[in-house]
């Protein structure tokens, strides 16, 4: 892959998972069966991956590292649910921005677990993040459904924040898409019983939304994502997360008619701001 091909397809990547909230809008199915039906087209579509790339699937996967798969799609199945229960009650632009959170909780997980003290970057990155949340937030009322929907959006950022800390634990044992795949897999098989019978149930256009959700914006887009790491290095690719609530929020202005306020562009314009940091962080020696 070239370099500018490599560019290309981050791009890509980023438009695809910038999408995730989109099919959770459309879908009218509620959040457990979304998450379900995401997890199976992206356990399809992963596989496939793997075996037009000869990449491997069972290679390595001993009891204790399946355990930190397990728990790491734990937390990946509860960032799921709660981010799509965000855009249900909120819409698109504030559940993504909620969920851009993250770095900051990566932050405070990695000091705790890791023993890794925050370098003054780290904590201009987390005070960019909380003012930005201040100012996408309505009000401060939970009985505004805004700001409810905010607040279950910013702890689906902490679980994709204890997802990305934990995958520290497979990191150079395991290959990424490989442990995307089982991830998924621990996904799909906590749902089935509560959700499985709800999942056949939905109508067809249900089953293209998820399918789109699982086929692209996972699966796909993750493979992309991995393949460009081949060719990019860690702090440009890093970048391209800044783009995903940018192009969330343009689809949703333009689909739905969600347009943003002021206070929301500008907390927006912040959080992103701490996004972007990561990509000026110096790359391991």
């Amino acid at each position: 892959m070239t370099h500018s091909r490599a560019l290309l397809s981050m791009h890509v990547a980023a438009l695809m998972f910038g999408l995730t909230g989109i099919f959770g809008k459309l879908i009218q199915a509620g959040p457990v069966v979304i998450v379900l039906g995401r997890a199976l087209f992206a356990v399809a579509a992963l596989f496939l991956f793997a075996r037009l790339f000869t990449r491997p699937i069972l290679r390595g996967v001993t009891r204790q590292r399946f355990l930190q798969l397990a728990m790491c799609g734990f937390f990946l199945g509860v960032h799921w649910l709660t981010f799509f229960h965000a855009v249900k009650i909120a819409g698109v632009g504030i559940g993504t921005l909620g969920f851009a959170s993250f770095p900051a909780f990566v932050v405070i997980l990695e000091m705790i677990f890791w023993r890794e003290q925050p370098s003054p970057r780290d904590l201009l990155k987390v005070g960019l993040i909380c003012i930005g949340l201040v100012l996408v937030a309505p009000a401060f009322n939970l009985s505004h459904g805004a700001t409810t929907g905010l607040l279950w959006a910013i702890l689906s950022g902490f679980c994709f924040a204890a997802v990305s800390v934990g995958n520290r634990l497979t990191s150079g044992h395991l290959h990424a898409v490989q442990v995307a795949f089982w991830q998924n897999i621990v996904i799909f098989a906590c749902l089935l019983p509560f959700s499985g019978v709800a999942l056949v149930q939905v109508d067809a256009l249900d089953w293209l939304w998820l399918a789109l959700l699982g086929l692209f914006c996972t699966g796909l887009a993750h493979g992309l994502f991995v393949a460009s790491l081949t060719v990019l290095k860690a702090r440009v690719a890093s970048l391209f997360f800044a783009l995903e609530p940018v192009y969330g929020i343009l689809f949703a202005w333009y689909l739905f008619g969600e347009e943003p306020t002021i206070r929301m562009l500008l907390g927006g314009l912040l959080i992103i701001s701490a996004l972007a940091l990561v990509s000026r962080a110096p790359e391991p020696a």
